[in-house]
């Protein structure tokens, strides 16, 4: 199986990648098949898309004003 570790957002050339890692674990015995795989991909998903406008809406309203 493969377990999420780590994620994220980049804004390059106005759009957007997300890059991610992972770790790849047997399912059976919970051994470690190998760790720090990575990936990435650009949004051109408009559902996502939102989703990601709504994340840095929620920071900046949340985290970044006083």
């Amino acid at each position: 199986m493969k377990q999420l570790s780590s994620i994220m957002l980049l804004n390059i050339d106005g759009g957007d990648r997300v890059s991610y890692t992972y770790n790849e674990i047997n399912e059976e015995t919970g051994d470690l098949i190998s760790s720090n795989n990575k990936g990435s991909f650009c949004v051109v998903n408009d559902g996502l898309s939102s989703h990601i406008n709504a994340i840095r809406g929620y920071i900046r309203e949340t985290k970044l004003e006083v």
